[in-house]
C-alpha cells in the first residue's frame, strides 16, 4: 500500500505548500485536488500549462503522484481529469456518485453515466472511481454493489472512505470485506459520530474517532490490496500551514503504526 494524502487539505494555500506538507509528514505520495471552490491546485481549464510545474514538484518532494480528485460527471469536465492524468501518469481519477438517496431514477443514472465514463477512462488508460457517499444516489454498500455489478469495466472501481460508510450506519470494516476486490482507491479519515458531515478538519484526522482503521487496513492488508491510501480532509481551507500540517502529520503517524501492526510495514 501507498500513503498519500489529497491537497485540498491545503485548500487555502498553494499546491507547492501541499506537497512540502506532505513530504514533511512523510507520505509516499499525493493526491491532486481538482474541487472547485475547495482548491486552486489543478485547474483543469489550464491543465496543460501544470504539468511542467506538477512533475518538477512530484520530483523535488519526491512524491508519487498518485490520484486526482474532481467531484462532476460532466463530461467534459471528467475529460480534462483523464487526459491531465494520463499526460502526468496518474493511474487514478476519483469523481462524485451524484444523484441522490433513496432515488431509484437518480441511482439509475448515476449508474449509466459512471459506464459511459469508465469507457472513456479506459480509453485513456486511467482509472476511473467512485465512492460511497452520504446523500448521494451511491451512498453504502449495496448501492456500490449494484454499481459494480452494472460497470463491468476494468477502469471502473471503487475509491472505499470508511467515514462515509459509518455515517450510512454500516461497519466499515465489514462492508470492505465485501468490495474489497473492486477497491482501487481508499480515501481515509476518521469520524466522530453518524453526523450527516465529516467534522471538524481535526476530528477527521486518523485517531481522532469512531472508525477502526487497524481493522480496516488489516483487511486491505489480508486482501492484498497495493493501491493508494490517501487522507482526505476537508473543510480546512481557512486554516493556517501549522494546522494543516498537524493534521497530515497526526494521520500519518496513525497510518504508519496500522500499516507497522498487521505486518504491511
Amino acid at each position: 500500500m501507498k500513503t498519500g494524502v489529497n491537497s485540498v487539505l491545503w485548500g487555502g494555500h498553494g499546491l507547492e505548500e501541499a506537497f512540502a506538507g506532505a513530504a514533511r509528514a512523510g507520505y509516499d505520495g499525493i493526491e491532486l485536488s481538482a474541487i472547485p471552490k475547495m482548491s486552486e491546485h489543478l485547474v483543469l481549464e489550464r491543465w496543460q500549462e501544470l504539468v511542467g510545474p506538477v512533475r518538477e514538484m512530484s520530483e523535488r518532494y519526491g512524491l508519487e503522484l498518485l490520484a486526482i480528485e474532481q467531484p462532476s460527471q460532466d463530461p467534459e469536465i471528467m475529460e480534462q481529469a483523464f487526459q491531465a492524468a494520463q499526460a502526468l501518469g496518474i493511474p487514478v481519477v476519483n469523481c462524485g456518485p451524484g444523484g441522490k438517496t433513496g432515488d431509484e431514477t437518480s441511482l439509475i443514472a448515476a449508474i449509466a453515466s459512471l459506464g459511459d465514463l469508465a469507457k472513456r477512462a479506459e480509453d485513456h488508460g486511467v482509472c476511473l472511481c467512485v465512492k460511497a457517499h452520504v446523500g448521494a444516489a451511491i451512498w453504502d454498500t449495496p448501492t456500490s454493489l449494484r454499481a459494480l455489478e452494472a460497470i463491468g469495466s476494468p477502469a471502473f472501481g471503487l475509491d472505499m472512505d470508511p467515514s462515509h460508510i459509518h455515517r450510512a450506519g454500516e461497519d466499515p470494516v465489514e462492508a470492505l470485506r465485501a468490495v474489497v476486490s473492486r477497491v482501487r482507491h481508499v480515501h481515509i479519515r476518521d469520524c466522530k459520530g453518524r453526523e450527516s458531515g465529516p467534522g471538524l478538519p481535526e476530528d477527521q484526522a486518523c485517531g481522532r474517532g469512531d472508525i477502526d482503521l487497524l481493522a480496516y487496513i488489516g483487511v486491505l492488508h489480508e486482501s492484498g490490496y497495493t493501491g493508494p491510501v490517501e487522507l482526505e480532509v476537508i473543510g480546512a481551507k481557512a486554516y493556517d500551514l501549522v494546522s494543516c500540517q498537524a493534521i497530515a502529520s497526526e494521520s500519518r503517524g496513525h497510518l504508519q503504526a496500522c500499516l507497522q501492526a498487521c505486518g504491511e510495514r
